[in-house]
């Protein structure tokens, strides 16, 4: 990747849905050469997907919250991923380290069925020892986007053998 993938990537982070046409304007290249690179970006994986950012509470969900979950042990851990997998409110799931095994970032409706997700549902999750939830009043800053390097990293230099 170089400068320009860089400023590609900035740009489409920031609105997914900026035009072939207005990306090639502003890094000064053609249309059709902003249109391969994107799709060399797309195919390596580099860019994940698009999406549209929606407002949880406009649409109904009141409450967010982080849960941490502890598990007994490390033989109960795919056997959870699967499950939390399946459990829409959970938009992110990060195993960590530290006094819990996961960090949960949640969405509910209100506090009723924030109370049936944990009670209902995380705490029966076979070796779920203990949960805690931390509901978030006011979100300060909450972001997509990623700090991109100015110039393209330097190639990794392979070390030489010393004799």
């Amino acid at each position: 990747m170089d400068p320009i993938d860089y400023q590609i990537l900035d740009l489409l982070q920031r609105d997914a849905r900026t035009t072939q046409m207005q990306i090639a304007d502003t890094v000064g290249l053609s249309q059709p050469s902003v249109a391969d690179r994107i799709r060399k970006l797309d195919e390596s994986g580099v860019v994940l997907g698009y999406v549209a950012r929606l407002d949880p509470r406009r649409i109904g969900n009141d409450i967010r919250a982080f849960v941490g979950v502890r598990i007994s042990h490390p033989r109960y851990h795919d056997a959870f991923a699967r499950r939390i997998q399946q459990i829409p409110e959970v938009l992110e799931c990060h195993r960590v380290a530290g006094l819990d095994s996961y960090v949960l970032k949640v969405v509910s409706r209100n506090t009723e069925t924030l109370d049936a997700l944990i009670s209902g549902t995380l705490r029966r999750i076979a070796g779920v020892t203990r949960t805690t939830t931390t509901i978030v009043l006011a979100t300060v800053k909450e972001t997509t986007v990623l700090p991109l390097p100015e110039e393209a990293p330097a190639p990794k230099r392979r070390k030489e053998a010393i004799p």
